[in-house]
Formats: structure tokens, sequence, C-alpha cells
């Protein structure tokens, strides 16, 4: 899994029937310290998120898990949403 932010909506007229009924969103992948890594993706959304939110999302063969048994042609979904991240980062030199 990967952690991202949703940026925008995907509005498409014509699409695949497998997308049928299914919400589109423009991902920005995030480092764990929330910085934007790599270029934007679309996503298909499995966890009912919106604009402004942090998720996970998956990539490749597993995205398309997320909407079994329907058979959904997808790259990227969007799996969960973050609801807190809490970073702890050690100090050099610090004995624990």
């Amino acid at each position: 899994m990967f952690l991202a932010r949703v940026i925008g909506n995907v509005v498409a007229t014509n699409k695949d029937p497998g997308l049928h009924s299914e919400k589109l969103l423009i991902i920005q992948p995030m480092t764990p310290s929330l910085h934007p890594e790599g270029e934007p993706l679309v996503a298909v959304d499995g966890a009912g998120v919106g604009i402004g939110e942090d998720v996970f999302y998956v990539r490749g063969k597993e995205a398309s898990f997320v909407f079994l048994p329907k058979s959904v042609p997808a790259d990227a979904s969007i799996v969960g949403k973050v609801d807190c991240i809490d970073i702890v980062q050690r100090r050099k030199g610090k004995k624990r």
C-alpha cells in the first residue's frame, strides 16, 4: 500500500463498462512525511473518500481485488482513508 492525497475528480462520459458507477479520483502520491512524490495518477475509489483526504492506495493486479466479485479494470485503487499520521523521529546519537 502507498500513501496519497486526493487532489481532484475525473468525469468520464464514455468509459469501460466495468467502471460503470465507479468514482474516479486524481491522487498525488506522498512520502511518509507528507511531501508530494512523483506524478499524480487516476485511481478508482473503493473507500468513499473525497478531495483533500489522505488515503492508502494499491497498484497493479491488486487494484481490482477491492471490487470483487465485480470485475473492475483498474491499475490503481483507493483502499482506505487515513485518519491520523504520527511520525516519531529518532535523534542521532541518542540511545534508547
